[in-house]
């Protein structure tokens, strides 16, 4: 029995004027079915529901079909005597794009859709002959009228503003609820269905929809076939259930999403609204096992895929070759960098929610409060076409227009316009010239789905042999690029490396822009290898191939229901703190730190010394000196704890002669640079890597950001540049995965901050502990000031250990104990300091002490 919902949605489509007739294809692309001429007895329909070819009993290769408001198809009406039209491939369409990286060796793929231009309908059956024959596309033919209130009206006008989070508060901000406009968006859903069923095979071909122009289709879909193999991408944002719920059609929108098998989202804020309103308005929950996120709808499980869409590395190659490419960057060469100008780049489209003018406001802020950059720095705007219309576009350009006079006026002078307005949009090589020579690409819109400009940009930068000559012996690698982005577009947490910022905020976007321009080489290099190493393997192939093999994976289980074992809240947190739980005073360590004599100190290394967001972990010069004025101290003992690498530690401390490290959590251990490594416990074999390695590798091409770092002993699965809700999400999952597994090798497993990492069995920075202060006892030096801090679960052992140990003999009676976590949280010390930050103010104080308490010889 069908929900009151989607009945209503049913009648509401059936309520309304027939549907356009069209004439059925001459030539059918033929379904094949399992059985020759029997249909699947789950489906309802009538016998005319489905037809079948009796002559093809089985299929060569599989087949997609991919469904969107338009085709990939380029139209041009012959300009000769004769009538017609003419059709091309549109190679920067996403869909095709598809097709090419994914190849048809194996995989024919159908395309459904509209076409961009208005075929009349005695042209319609001949042009839907062509289509099929030369380029396998099924077009959707509308008439005028009907797509304008489905395109331009509801979803336009309504669905795009509210997913960008414009709610229409009155009649001039944003599109007000329109039944007859919902009404054509139904039919059109409608129609399209109708198309697809004219070639599908429902057991075997798998159907793959995208975008909010299509979000009921599913319905009608389902309610023809029952095990249709059916995925949907939503390439906007997907708005928080506080702005979706105040659609009048919520329910029936989502009830249309649940009736995919896979829903794809290009980030986890997306698809955590997503869920949140199933669980808020329809009362259903999520759940996540191995990696994947599902809900249970109606005892059929609709997984949520999250993946953000890449770029067509080929085709961009391809015209970063170009020999026109070649001579556009060369003049842009001589325009600015000749000119000892600095290019910013900006490329959006026009219309309300890319900020345009907020980012001209930040340039305005930026030449003002940095007058010397005036006749330096010069902001290059490429206004692309908005692909709406309305009167808030026209409010944008007329803005834009005089934001960008104003700007010229003010702080132009003769051979010099801090902004250059381009608003007649350039070919694509032409764009692509300009990234190749923009020291920074700004991308500041206030709301936005995924947004590849970014990517398109780094891999400009990248370039190449000829275009490196062209540029001069400065664009030689390492290469480098810039990004400065809002918080607020999709890609935008795939950039760890960019400068993040909220647009709204004109100050911190001009200071970023600065930053941006004056940040030293190194750093440039660094974030731009990072971005590159993402950007060039997270394509429109990797996409498209996960996406695919999910949604093949969920369809496996049609016939089975699934149980997801672990559940878990997005964001429920109970925190439980000590009364005895407080803050490390400066005056109270440093007047303990003075009058003892004999002075143990256990560092941990990532989140402690060095902030866990830094991008180049290499401790600064100054952590050096500060470490090695505590070691001059002929009266302390100070050991670095940490779990990287003894490779690793020992090239970043080699100028640290008498620093003890312990790495890998204390399997290998020295005392000072000139000893040996010595271990911990008996050397192992490390078998157990086959296992584990093969579930991270599962885990990290679910988690957009993660990565594995393998390390002699141990293996860890970081998730540092995830996500942070996501990450922790799937970092319990991964845990419990692996314990599952490993529960029969020599190994444990633990989640710290950011990483889920194995490691052998008896191996722990409490083990580093015990050593230390067992070696202090057996050379007469019990220490009477014991100093330990970290900022994770592995650094608790250390905490318990020094702990117990002030009632035994390993310390001297009385001994000034300080076991310090870094942030609020539950810990087993009883002291906290607040960041990285002011552990590295107090370890400078404790240094500084030192070096006056040294005797000048």
């Amino acid at each position: 029995m069908v929900s009151r919902s989607y009945s209503n949605l049913l009648e509401l489509a059936s309520g309304e004027a027939p549907s356009p007739s069209f004439s059925r294809m001459s030539r059918r692309i033929p379904r094949v079915m399992t059985v020759a001429g029997i249909m699947s007895d789950i489906d309802d329909d009538g016998p005319d529901s489905v037809s079948s070819d009796p002559s093809s009993s089985s299929s060569q290769k599989d087949r997609i079909i991919i469904v969107a408001n338009q085709l990939p198809i380029k139209v041009h009406k012959k300009t000769d005597s004769s009538k017609g039209w003419t059709f091309s491939w549109d190679d920067n369409s996403l869909y095709l794009q598809l097709k090419d990286c994914l190849g048809d060796e194996d995989t024919e793929f159908i395309y459904v859709g509209c076409l961009k231009e208005e075929i009349h309908p005695n042209d319609q059956d001949e042009v839907s002959q062509i289509l099929l024959e030369t380029f396998k596309c099924i077009p959707t033919f509308l008439p005028p009228d009907l797509y304008s209130r489905y395109y331009h009206g509801f979803c336009k006008q309504q669905l795009w503003p509210l997913f960008h989070y414009m709610l229409p508060l009155s009649p001039d901000l944003g599109g007000r609820f329109n039944r007859s406009l919902w009404q054509a968006y139904v039919s059109v859903n409608k129609i399209f269905a109708d198309r697809i069923m004219e070639v599908i095979n429902p057991e075997d071909d798998f159907v793959w929809v995208h975008d909010y122009h299509l979000m009921v289709l599913p319905t009608f879909l389902r309610k023809r076939f029952n095990r249709v193999k059916l995925g949907f991408f939503l390439h906007s944002p997907f708005p928080s259930s506080e702005i979706y719920k105040t659609l009048p059609i919520r329910e029936e929108i989502l009830r249309g999403l649940l009736n995919s098998d896979l829903i794809g989202f290009h980030t986890f804020d997306y698809a955590r609204h997503f869920l949140s309103c199933c669980s808020r308005m329809l009362g259903i929950s999520y759940e996540s096992k191995r990696g994947y996120i599902g809900l249970d709808y109606y005892g059929r499980t609709v997984s949520i895929k999250i993946l953000p869409v890449g770029i067509h590395m080929g085709q961009l190659q391809s015209v970063l070759s170009l020999p026109e490419t070649e001579a556009k960057v060369a003049e842009l060469v001589k325009q600015f960098s000749g000119q000892g100008q600095t290019l910013l780049l900006g490329v959006d489209d026009m219309d309300i929610f890319k900020g345009i003018s907020l980012k001209l406001l930040a340039m305005e802020q930026l030449l003002l409060q940095h007058p010397e950059k005036k006749g330096k720095v010069v902001l290059v705007q490429i206004a692309l076409p908005a692909r709406g219309k309305g009167k808030d576009v026209k409010e944008v350009q007329d803005e834009m227009y005089a934001t960008v006079k104003r700007i010229n006026e003010t702080f132009g002078e003769p051979g010099y316009d801090p902004v250059i307005l381009i608003d007649q949009p350039p070919k694509f090589y032409e764009r692509v010239a300009y990234y190749v020579a923009a020291e920074c690409c700004l991308v500041t819109a206030v709301r936005d789905g995924m947004n590849l400009i970014p990517y398109e940009y780094v891999i400009s930068r990248q370039g190449n042999e000829r275009l490196d000559k062209i540029l001069g012996p400065e664009a030689s690698t390492p290469k480098k690029s810039m990004l400065v982005v809002s918080e607020f577009i999709g890609c935008s947490p795939s950039l760890s490396g960019a400068i993040r910022v909220n647009p709204w905020n004109i100050d911190v976007v001009a200071e970023a822009m600065e930053s941006a321009i004056v940040m030293a080489e190194p750093e440039k290099h660094l974030r731009h290898e990072k971005h590159y190493k993402y950007v060039s393997t997270h394509d429109v192939s990797y996409w498209g191939k996960s996406f695919l093999q999910d949604l093949e994976r969920t369809c496996k289980d049609h016939v089975r229901c699934r149980c997801w074992g672990i559940g878990f809240g997005l964001s429920f947190r109970v925190v439980a703190l000590d009364p005895n739980f407080r803050k490390l005073a400066m005056e109270h360590i440093v007047s303990a730190y003075k009058r003892t004599k004999t002075r143990a100190i256990l560092l941990d290394y990532d989140g402690t010394l060095m902030p866990q967001n830094s991008i180049d972990k290499k401790p600064s010069s100054k952590t050096v000196d500060i470490l090695n004025s505590l070691c001059r101290d002929k009266n302390n003992v100070v050991f670095i704890v940490s779990s990287r690498p003894r490779n690793k530690l020992d090239a970043w401390f080699s100028s640290c002669e008498k620093l003890g490290i312990a790495a890998e959590h204390g399997y290998f251990m020295r005392m000072k640079l000139d000893e040996e490594w010595e271990t911990s416990i008996p050397a192992v074999e490390c078998n157990w890597k086959q296992i584990a390695e093969p579930v991270m590798q599962l885990y990290t091409e679910t988690t957009d950001g993660s990565v594995i770092e393998p390390k002699e002993t141990s293996m860890a699965w970081c998730y540092e540049d995830a996500d942070p809700d996501f990450g922790s999400c799937q970092a319990k999952e991964l845990l419990d995965h692996l314990e599952s597994v490993l529960a029969n090798e020599p190994v444990t497993v633990k989640s710290d901050s950011n990483c889920v990492e194995v490691k052998l069995q008896g191996v722990s920075k409490g083990l580093v502990a015990k050593r230390l202060l067992s070696s202090m006892q057996e050379r007469g030096k019990l220490p009477d000031f014991v100093l330990c801090i970290g900022d994770d679960r592995s650094d608790e052992d250390m905490f318990e250990v020094i702990s117990s140990s002030t009632t035994g003999l390993s310390m001297a009676p009385n001994a000034e104990v300080f076991a310090c976590t870094v942030g609020r949280k539950p810990s087993k010390a009883k002291y906290y300091l607040d960041d990285t930050a002011e552990i590295v103010r107090l370890m400078k104080g404790l240094a500084s002490v030192s070096e006056l308490m040294i005797p000048v010889l």
